[in-house]
């Protein structure tokens, strides 16, 4: 199984989209500051998940919550945790 999800950084206004086959694991490495490009923005909660049977599923979503379009809905989703 794969996982799109979406992490929200708790002090700061960003939001990472990422696609794994093990997401526990995943967040473990964005709030630790193992992964370069997050680091600056730990701590993070996961604001979205999504799971799915191949690779290439996933990538398809992934891309959709990386465009402008899929980062407005991210936004409106991270304002109901907040």
């Amino acid at each position: 199984m794969y996982y799109v999800y979406a992490i929200s950084s708790l002090e700061r206004n960003y939001i990472y989209v990422g696609l794994t086959d093990n997401i526990e694991r995943r967040l473990s490495e964005h709030n630790t500051g193992k992964n370069k490009t997050t680091k600056p923005y730990a701590p993070f909660m996961l604001i979205l998940s999504e799971e799915y049977v191949t690779r290439v599923e996933a990538r398809s979503r992934e891309k959709y919550f990386k465009s402008g379009t899929g980062k407005e809905k991210l936004k409106i989703i991270r304002e109901n945790y907040l």
